[in-house]
């Protein structure tokens, strides 16, 4: 995702800078630039990459945006590694799949620093500097934690529309979000479980039939929490989680199951069945999506 949206921003001519701790990835990077595959057709795009912070830091000192696009459980450690390029006007903007991730942010660098948001976009790593680019169309919401419309969400905003990048601001994030975890909660588990691709998961009907109603008890959940929705039929995410995307898509769940790591379950399905003990709406279904999801970890612990 970091390659994806970095790829549109670094093409629009702005000074952007990619953190990943791959070695491979960043080398291949900064010596032949970022193959971007977009609807089957790969080119080159030079940006500039770094295996940490503290490189950027040496180089370019402090920054204006830091995009935050880790994988939630490492959310702590990320941040906390990149305070070295946080000055007094640097904002933090999270991105990421679940809720929750603005605490922990506000806990490295204070709430003020924090704005929240959510995108439709996707990405899948195919190789070292070579990724599929799934931005073209798909929108991103950002905002400011108390709802106010401020110049700063502006100009993220501007800047993202002017790379392509479609970008909305909310004065209700908390319920753009839950919008989001929605469609993270139609495919991302199912996908991990089933190890289909988009273009064969939308082929089984039982699977659909799962998704709407893990879709159905999270929209149950966010409504008796109070959360403002925009949306009440669970068919609507469901849709919406492959519009646009090429059939070979991988949910990130089934990407991060593929390379041996644990997934984002917790901060997505995870989420639902947490807020629903908090607020008495029973979610069997998306129960079963994260006891399986964790038996498959499990598996690959005990594989290595």
């Amino acid at each position: 995702m970091g390659c994806a949206m970095g790829s549109c921003l670094s093409e629009a001519g702005h000074d952007v800078w990619l953190i990943n701790r791959r070695a491979d990835h960043v080398q291949a990077m900064n010596q032949r630039g970022l193959t971007v595959r977009i609807h089957g057709t790969d080119r080159q795009i030079p940006v500039t990459a770094a295996c940490n912070a503290l490189e950027i830091a040496k180089q370019a000192g402090t920054v204006d945006l830091i995009v935050v696009l880790v994988k939630s459980f490492h959310t702590l450690e990320a941040m906390a590694a990149s305070t070295s390029i946080v000055g007094p006007n640097t904002v933090v903007l999270s991105l990421q799949n679940g809720l929750g991730h603005e605490d922990v942010l506000a806990q490295v660098v204070g709430r003020e620093k924090v704005v929240a948001g959510k995108t439709y976009a996707g990405g899948v790593m195919l190789g070292p500097a070579h990724v599929i680019r799934g931005t073209e169309g798909k929108e991103t919401y950002i905002g400011e934690l108390d709802g106010h419309v401020t110049e700063r969400v502006k100009n993220i905003a501007k800047v993202f529309n002017a790379a392509g990048l479609i970008t909305h601001i909310s004065d209700n994030i908390m319920g753009t979000m839950w919008e989001k975890l929605l469609v993270n909660v139609a495919t991302g588990a199912l996908s991990g479980i089933t190890h289909l691709t988009y273009g064969e998961l939308y082929q089984v009907a039982e699977v659909k039939e799962c998704a709407l109603a893990a879709v159905k008890e999270a929209i149950d959940v966010a409504q008796a929490s109070g959360i403002r929705l925009n949306v009440t039929d669970p068919e609507e995410p469901w849709i919406k989680a492959a519009a646009g995307l090429p059939a070979q898509f991988k949910a990130s769940m089934l990407q991060s199951l593929e390379k041996g790591s644990i997934t984002e379950v917790d901060y997505v399905n995870g989420s639902v069945v947490r807020w629903g003990q908090k607020c008495g709406v029973p979610t069997p279904v998306n129960r079963t999506l994260v006891a399986c999801l964790k038996g498959i970890e499990r598996g690959l612990i005990t594989s290595i």
